[in-house]
Parts: structure tokens; C-alpha cells; sequence
């Protein structure tokens, strides 16, 4: 875990009070995240028990099912971890990350007049210090895909990292533009972890394990927006880590992401309406409208969303017929869904099957 690059998410913006999230401060993070985390100490022959020690930990008892590690705890251990390997990375990179390097992308990053330009710029910074990591943004329709790479030449058990980085990207951009950047889905290149229960903090969306690749899918229109830090906002947010970054295992409660995780656990969208909706979340629909608009969404806008989130998994990854697609989404007809299909991809149903076979 780099040692900063994290945001708050509130129910209607981003704050900078870094307040943690009441499950995290009440229970901490499970250990078995932590541990997976210390492949890259273990490789580089650190004393792991004594370097838990040296943090307040008893390793005895961070080894019992179920347990958790405290927040400040945790703070230490990482800044203990950093300091002897003098890496951010952890000891997971062929090149380590030197003190100071996730400051100087962030910094190199802040100027950008968009997310678009400073998510490539931020990809640039750390091709340019790391021989086996890559970021790469790619459009597709309406849908961005930020993509991590890891080449693991020390070929360790690097799926903590990877999740690491994908996370402190996704809270440190939110945190640039001041506004919840709300996923999709999120595509990871392993199976299930023994932690996977955090994953509905660290990716308030739908998981898909067993990818070919790790990355974070979330609306283009997130890529024109324009980044509103500056640098002495920046520095004050470095000089916090790494415990900003500890606190930020909160999951979005804005209405759209309430909203959107309604309908994904649904097992027919079209038969939730506004109104139902509304009386879920102890609001009126005109209060809802409201509040949502003021988020930057619609109702519709979600409802399209979630569909096209599960369209698209279903063409690349099941065998269902469009049709059969097309009715269990709530199309009156196939080619009522053909047409919104390809003003969301640009492609049709049956072509965009087929590009993602090939």
C-alpha cells in the first residue's frame, strides 16, 4: 500500500475530515488482509512477528479466526514497514518506490485540468518509476476501465497489492475532483481472498473474481470533470498518511450508490419503480429526484447503468441468448434493447459478443 491517496465518502461529497467509517473503527480491518499484505516483507526477510510486535501487535492474536487489526495500529505498522524497506510498495515491486514517490505523482498529477488527463498522467509517472507495474485508462462507449497490470517479477503473492493500488487510486482521484467516483463493477485477475468479505468497503459494487485482467469500470462522464485541489490541500492531505488512508474502508452511502446496489440484488429491475424505491430509503420520489440530481444522476440514468453493467457481463461471460437478455432486463421487445445497447457500447448486442470472443 503506498502510503496516501484516499477520500471520504459522504452522502452527498467528498470531505476532507477523513473520518473513518463506524464498522472500520469499531472492528478494524481483518488481519488476513494485513498478512497478505506482508508477502513482500517476507520475501525481503523482515521479521513479520517482530515487526508486528514493534506496532503493538501480538502476532498470536492477530492469527485467531475472525481477528481484526485497529486502525492506528495498522498506521504504525505500515510506516514501520515503509521505513525498513524504505519501499512503498511494500517489497512488492521489481523497483522499490522510494519514500515520497506516490507524493511527487500526486503532485505531478494536480495541474491536470481533467480526470481523464491526470488519470494518464498518473499512468506515465508510474511507467516511468516501475519496470513491472502499469495503469492503463481505456474508453469504451460510456464505460472507463482503469486496468492495473503487475508483472510480479519477484513472483509473489501479489493480489493484496494490486487490490491496494486499485483502491487508492479510485479515493485519491475522487478526492482531486471532489466528487464519488461510483463503479460499476470492478474486474479482479485472482479467486475470491480470505478477506473478501471487505470487499463491499474497499468496491461498493459488483465483484467479478477469475478476470483476465484487474480493473475498475465507472462512467466516462467522470473524465471530464475538473480537479479542484490545490497543492496546499494536497500536502495537508500527504501529511495524514497513512492513517487517511486507513479510515477511508467506508462504503458510499449517497442515494446513487444505495440505489445501485438495490437494483444489482434485484432479480428483476422493472419491477422496482421510483416510488418503491423512495419508501425503501424513507423519502418522498420528489425528495429523491432532488437529491439525486444534486448528485449529478437520475433515476433513469442509474436504472440504465445496472442494466448495461449486466448486459454486458452477460454477453462476455454466459452463453444467454440477446432475447433472453433482453426480458430478464425488462425490455417490452429484443429490439428495444438493441437499440439502447448500441448507444451505450456503440456496438450491437450480437457484435459486441463477438469482438469480446475473439
Amino acid at each position: 500500500m503506498p502510503p496516501s491517496g484516499s477520500v471520504t465518502v459522504e452522502t452527498d461529497s467528498i470531505t476532507t475530515d477523513y473520518e473513518a467509517a463506524p464498522g472500520f473503527e469499531a472492528h478494524g480491518i481483518l488481519a488476513a488482509a494485513v498478512f497478505a499484505h506482508l508477502a513482500g516483507a517476507r520475501a525481503a526477510g523482515v521479521d513479520c512477528d517482530q515487526l508486528l510486535l514493534d506496532a503493538g501487535i501480538t502476532p498470536a492474536s492477530v492469527r485467531e479466526a475472525d481477528a481484526r487489526i485497529g486502525r492506528e495500529q495498522l498506521a504504525r505498522l505500515l510506516r514501520l514497514l515503509w521505513d525498513q524497506l524504505n519501499d512503498e510498495s511494500g517489497g512488492y515491486l521489481a523497483r522499490p518506490w522510494l519514500p515520497g514517490t506516490f507524493a511527487m505523482m500526486g503532485h505531478a498529477t494536480l495541474d491536470c485540468p481533467t480526470l481523464r488527463r491526470a488519470l494518464r498522467r498518473s499512468a506515465r509517472f508510474v511507467a516511468m518509476v516501475s519496470d513491472d507495474l502499469h495503469i492503463k485508462l481505456v474508453e469504451d462507449g460510456e464505460e472507463a476501465k482503469l486496468i492495473f497490470h503487475h508483472g510480479n517479477h519477484k513472483q509473489l503473492p501479489n493480489q493484496n497489492f494490486v487490490e491496494s493500488l486499485a483502491v487508492i487510486w479510485l479515493r485519491f482521484f475522487s478526492w482531486l475532483i471532489d466528487r464519488t467516483i461510483l463503479l460499476e463493477r470492478v474486474h479482479l485477475a485472482f479467486p475470491p481472498p480470505d478477506y473478501d468479505e471487505e470487499y463491499n468497503d474497499m468496491f461498493p459494487c459488483r465483484h467479478y473474481f477469475q478476470q483476465r485482467e484487474t480493473c475498475l469500470v465507472f462512467n466516462t462522464r467522470y473524465l471530464g470533470m475538473p480537479l479542484v485541489r490545490d497543492a496546499q490541500q494536497l500536502s495537508d492531505f500527504l501529511a495524514r498518511a497513512p492513517e487517511c488512508l486507513l479510515a477511508q474502508y467506508k462504503s458510499d452511502n449517497s442515494f446513487t450508490g444505495r440505489i445501485r446496489r438495490m437494483l444489482q440484488s434485484h432479480n428483476s429491475i422493472e419491477n422496482l419503480s421510483l416510488d418503491d424505491v423512495a419508501e425503501r430509503l424513507f423519502t418522498s420520489p420528489q425528495t429523491l429526484r432532488r437529491r439525486l440530481k444534486d448528485e449529478g444522476n437520475s433515476w433513469q440514468d442509474i436504472k440504465d447503468s445496472v442494466r448495461r453493467d449486466m448486459a454486458m457481463y452477460q454477453l462476455k461471460q454466459q452463453e444467454t441468448a440477446v432475447a433472453e437478455i433482453a426480458e430478464r432486463l425488462g425490455f417490452s421487445e429484443p429490439s428495444a434493447f438493441n437499440r439502447a445497447f448500441k448507444k451505450w457500447t456503440g456496438l450491437a448486442p450480437g457484435a459486441y459478443r463477438e469482438k469480446h470472443r475473439s
